[in-house]
């Protein structure tokens, strides 16, 4: 029980470190440019660059709502004059985040279900005799189903298909060339719902006629997100036209870095663009295009339709963003982290003072003490004794110490039975722990007598 009390007693004490100063200049300086280092990281990296102050939430909920505006006419000897709204050439017409333009077209009007000669552009539809067209066939990559028969006038096989197939070639100029100038308007909001923070990027205004007479500008007017599409192809580095006419993708990119430590004014939208198709001038992958019909019923209720290969400009609209707000917990695990590296630097020094300099085996004796338990308990330590020592000398130096209180005192009883009492030398106190002399004053020829009283240590 004693071992263990003296265990818990031992818990309250406190223990330091002991230090050694190694008066080496190059290492010093080394140590000192190492703390520099580490502070210079941690104030400018971490906590002005980083923020490392701050509790960060990058879990954003978003809602994005597009619409364009815009008119244009088109005439083609196929199809003649023909008038393209917002809901003819925006697919789909609802407004989502991605969202099609038509800029381009090849278009194939009154097909109805029939028999009709497949292209002559797809490998799988030609032939030399019937064997080639086996009945009930699906032509690959082509229009319809086989039905047996090799037409010698186009040497292809006759199909049961949508007929007239496609036949037109894409115009080298987009006929819908005035799309440059339509715009679109592109309307997010976005929540962070940790710290319960919600924005637009729509100006907050009562103003019914801003939106209908501003456009966007970076510098002006950052929330008013109406955006000219011949802009915004620009500002990828390419020209709607060359685009217009095969096709493409744009990718825009709305951002929200918002430091809610200030004013909520402070978290601003930040918009980029970007060409995400690869643009390969001569290469068939290059540009966006694909294929939609319109059905209709002539006045005996047959149906027929108009197909349409689009060409066009594809838009994705991407919200990335995060916020960030003054916390204690990472505020200090940035500084404990900031301490930890410290703590290197200490450790690095005392390696290349221990292992890489020629005075290496001087510093280690220096700064490790080696302690035998067994030896050292036994040895006296500053000039007292042991332990056991210390036990052994007790009762003797205790039967020394009362043997010279009894020598005084028989030597006193003496002297008292030779001297008168008034010849007596003064009394010394027993417990003094010094040494004294008492002399009887001369008197005739009678000797000196000497008291001495002294105590054993």
């Amino acid at each position: 029980m004693a071992g263990w009390g003296g265990f818990f007693v031992s818990l309250l004490n406190y223990k330091t470190e002991k230090y050694v100063i190694a008066e080496n200049r190059k290492i010093g300086i080394l140590f000192r440019l190492y703390q520099l280092a580490v502070l210079g990281y941690i104030i400018g990296w971490v906590f002005v660059v980083k923020k490392g102050y701050q509790e960060r939430e990058e879990a954003l909920q978003t809602s994005v709502i597009t619409k364009l505006k815009g008119v244009t006419l088109t005439n083609s000897s196929e199809t003649g004059l023909q008038l393209w709204g917002a809901e003819d050439y925006v697919i789909p017409p609802n407004g989502e985040q991605v969202f099609f333009i038509v800029t381009n077209y090849i278009e194939t009007p009154n097909q109805r279900l029939g028999f009709c000669a497949e292209s002559f552009k797809v490998p799988n539809g030609r032939c030399q005799s019937d064997d080639d067209c086996i009945e009930g066939e699906t032509v690959i990559a082509g229009h319809g189903i086989k039905t047996g028969l090799c037409l010698n006038s186009t040497g292809t096989c006759e199909i049961q298909a949508w007929c007239p197939v496609e036949y037109g070639k894409r115009p080298t100029e987009p006929l819908l060339s005035a799309a440059e100038n339509f715009t679109i308007y592109i309307k997010n909001f976005i929540r962070f719902p940790k710290f319960e923070f919600s924005k637009s990027n729509v100006l907050e205004t009562s103003n019914d006629s801003y939106l209908k007479s501003c456009t966007y500008d970076s510098q002006d007017n950052v929330y008013c997100p109406i955006f000219r599409l011949g802009d915004l192809v620009s500002w990828t580095g390419y020209d709607f036209q060359d685009m217009a006419a095969k096709g493409g993708s744009v990718g825009i990119l709305i951002e929200w870095e918002c430091d809610l430590d200030k004013d909520s004014s402070q978290c601003n939208p930040q918009y980029s663009f970007s060409r995400l198709d690869m643009n390969l001038n001569n290469s068939v992958t290059s540009g966006y295009n694909f294929r939609y019909a319109r059905y209709y019923k002539d006045q005996n209720g047959e149906t027929f339709r108009t197909l349409y290969k689009v060409y066009g400009i594809r838009f994705d609209i991407m919200i990335n963003g995060q916020a960030g707000k003054f916390n204690i917990v990472p505020t200090i695990i940035a500084i404990g982290s900031g301490i930890a590296l410290l703590g290197a630097g200490a450790f690095a020094c005392d390696m290349i003072l221990l292992y890489m300099m020629n005075t290496s085996s001087f510093y280690r004796e220096r700064k490790f003490e080696i302690i035998n338990f067994k030896n050292d308990m036994s040895k006296p330590k500053d000039g007292k004794t042991g332990q056991r020592e210390r036990r052994n000398r007790k009762p003797a130096a205790q039967k020394e110490a009362a043997n010279a209180l009894k020598k005084p005192q028989d030597a006193e009883a003496a002297a008292g039975s030779q001297l008168p009492e008034d010849k007596r030398g003064p009394t010394v106190p027993r417990n003094t722990g010094q040494r004294y002399s008492a002399m009887a004053p001369p008197q005739g020829t009678e000797p000196r007598r000497h008291i001495t009283i002294s105590s054993h240590y």
